[in-house]
């Protein structure tokens, strides 16, 4: 409601009384400003000025009052262009309205005398008013985009606080700590102390055991035997470093100490870190220990770069430009075909099923994000990929590990077991398709604003409720996983995008490992993969093909429609990368140790 009080005095003094009575409803919002009108009317008097600090007064306490239940905002008089104006408010005078403002400021805030005052000083339109007022066709009024701007910034300071948006963190006081936030800042901080504790104590022991010198010979003693390792000391100084990486992470992400701003895109800002890093990717280089097809060093070394340049499109603000986001897909699903082609590789050659290896993936897998989501009061989804990648590793395990258990070793005296574990792949396949397409398809085309959440990656799209991914999901206890804001809808999106690339992932580690063992494979040192001719054959269709779909993603102009074929087509771009990295010799017989250093903490 707008209530038309021009002027501080008894009228806007009985309109404040009554909200502040138990039995009255409290607006939960007041912005409150006078002054310019009594300077007009009292032709700028300094008896004026004197009744206004009077009135100011004597309303204070009811403000304060007020303020205890509402949010009560005192807006600052904003200047005046003079020259523009009339001369029936010519005494209206940037030094009258300073004179007005600093006497409002100095009573509010000195309303209580023990405490900060509750009401807010609303100054932020005056720093507008100064900016724009050159622009007011009267010399008095704004135009109304500086009206817009305050109107703006208003709603952001009550909004945000009650929506918490992640785009929004203008004037979003600090989340209150819950139970596991304080019982994790106790371990951490007891895990310090003791480490500090251990640690002196550790010194002093080996400062008493140090070699001595014989003063008749002058020949040093030495000790016989070096004091061992404690793994206690390990392990304090293991959650020590935790700690401060979490402490680290806390203040920079939820303590709102630093400004958070807004990314804005420009070609510079992407692509020069980019050829920064890759320069410096090739100047370290090394050989590999090994030339088998994605050998250890150079996977490491495909997950380093494609971090790096995930880490770039981030920061840079990249996914506003559509053929870098494109190709940024193809990317994220590269990590889950390494998923795939990494752990059936292990399960075939291995024939490990049992809960120690399981566990043990698990926990490597979901440590971090686990303490993360502890510490940063997170869900679980808020770190989507870790969740991704952990149910793709829970299907390949299950799709491997049911009846009946077909390992490399049980196949090699039978051909038949490669048809079995190929209707299992199959099955998987078809699981894969049900579930994608049970959970209807996304409608992307006249979608009214109050239909089912959409999506950010699919402008305009929705989801229907009611499919078998979104009741599977949905149950106890994978709800608690899997919903962010009490949907599946996020993690329906993520899941879907990169639905078959896994797969993919398992059925090239099942036929490149089937064409190793029949040696059909040339992976010595220096020697091209296949014959020449079929070598340069394969180059030049994996180039083409690399190059087809680099264009094709360059020239996408809408992200839902493109979203729609990348499941389908991002494996096209991995195959052609794989078969130019590997098929000549010299290049599987390198490596960047630049890369692959990053590589090796690529999850985290």
């Amino acid at each position: 409601d707008f209530l038309w009080h021009p002027e501080v005095n008894g009228s806007m003094k009985q309109c404040i009384k009554v909200w502040t009575e138990d039995s009255v409803a409290k607006p939960h919002v007041v912005v409150a400003g006078a002054a310019t009108w009594s300077i007009k009317i009292h032709n700028g008097s300094n008896e004026a000025l004197s009744q206004y600090k009077m009135n100011i007064t004597s309303i204070a306490p009811l403000l304060e009052k007020l303020a205890k239940t509402s949010d009560v905002y005192w807006v600052l008089q904003d200047p005046v262009y003079e020259d523009l104006l009339s001369e029936n408010r010519k005494m209206i005078t940037n030094e009258k309205i300073d004179a007005y403002n600093e006497a409002a400021i100095s009573i509010l805030n000195s309303s209580t005398r023990n405490s900060k005052s509750n009401v807010k000083m609303f100054s932020v339109s005056k720093l507008i008013a100064q900016e724009t007022i050159m622009e007011s066709l009267d010399g008095l009024h704004l135009p109304e985009s500086s009206r817009e701007t305050s109107a703006m910034i208003l709603m952001n300071v009550y909004c945000n606080k009650i929506l918490k948006p992640v785009d929004g963190s203008c004037c979003q006081p600090r989340p209150p700590l819950t139970l596991l936030q304080k019982l994790a800042a106790c371990f951490f901080t007891l895990s310090i102390i003791g480490y500090l504790i251990f640690y002196i104590i550790h010194r002093n022991a080996h400062r008493k055991n140090k070699p001595c010198t014989d003063l008749e010979s002058g020949e040093e003693k030495k000790n016989i035997i070096n004091p061992p390792v404690s793994p206690l000391g390990i392990l304090l100084q293991s959650f020590c470093k935790l700690g401060l990486i979490m402490a680290y992470f806390y203040i920079c992400d939820r303590a709102n100490l630093f400004m958070k701003e807004n990314k804005f895109y420009t070609h510079s800002t992407f692509f020069i870190p980019i050829i920064y890093i890759l320069v410096l990717g090739v100047f370290y280089n090394e050989n590999t220990k090994e030339t088998k097809v994605l050998n250890r060093e150079q996977t490491d070394e495909w997950k380093g770069w494609m971090q790096l340049v995930i880490l770039i499109y981030h920061i840079s603000g990249a996914s506003t430009f559509l053929p870098v986001y494109m190709h940024i897909r193809v990317l994220v699903a590269a990590y889950l075909f390494q998923t795939g082609y990494g752990h059936f590789s292990y399960f075939w050659i291995k024939g490990d099923f049992g809960i120690h290896r399981v566990c043990q993936v698990l926990f490597r897998l979901n440590f971090l994000v686990v303490v993360l989501c502890i510490v940063m009061d997170r869900p679980y989804q808020f770190y989507y990929f870790v969740p991704l990648v952990t149910v793709w590793f829970m299907v390949i395990y299950v799709t491997l590990a049911l009846w009946p258990q077909i390992i490399q070793k049980k196949a090699n005296g039978n051909c038949f077991w490669h048809f079995g574990l190929l209707l299992k792949l199959a099955f998987l396949l078809l699981c894969i398709c049900f579930l994608a397409y049970s959970q209807t398809s996304l409608m992307c085309r006249n979608v009214p604003k109050t239909s089912a959440p959409s999506f950010p990656d699919f402008p305009g799209c929705q989801i229907n409720k009611g499919g078998a991914f979104e009741k599977i999901f949905s149950l106890w206890p994978l709800s608690k996983c899997f919903e962010l804001k009490g949907n599946v809808y996020e993690w329906w999106f993520r899941w879907r995008l990169d639905r078959y690339v896994v797969f993919h992932g398992m059925l090239f580690a099942f036929i490149y490992l089937a064409l190793q063992k029949r040696q059909v494979l040339s992976e010595g040192k220096g020697e091209p993969l296949f014959s020449n001719k079929v070598s340069n054959f394969l180059l030049f269709i994996s180039v083409v093909s690399f190059l087809t779909y680099s264009i094709w993603a360059s020239s996408c102009k809408n992200k839902a429609e493109c979203n729609e074929l990348h499941p389908s087509v991002s494996v096209v771009q991995i195959l052609a990368f794989i078969l130019i990295r590997n098929i000549p010799g010299y290049a599987r017989s390198v490596y960047s140790s630049f890369f692959a250093w990053f590589g090796k903490i690529s999850l985290e």
